[in-house]
């Protein structure tokens, strides 16, 4: 079964070390949306206009497979 990573950039890159085990590039994204909206709601305020919140998730190789991006945004 494939392995795939979930790093997260926040101002500073964490990457995931681990990794989780999935079948598909298919489960990887459902794992990646449902851990997104547990960790951004996690953020408890600390998005700030101008920031991005990213997820990339890779395979193996390194190799990104999906990106999620929440950019915050004033507009004037």
């Amino acid at each position: 079964m494939p392995r795939y990573f979930f790093h997260i950039h926040h101002g500073v890159r964490n990457a995931d070390e681990n990794g989780e085990d999935l079948p598909d590039n298919d489960a990887a994204w459902k794992e990646a949306t449902i851990t997104a909206g547990r960790l951004l709601q996690d953020l408890d305020g600390t998005l700030k206009p101008d920031l991005e919140w990213r997820m990339e998730v890779t395979d193996e190789a390194g190799n990104i497979i999906w990106v999620l991006r929440l950019l915050a945004e004033k507009h004037r």
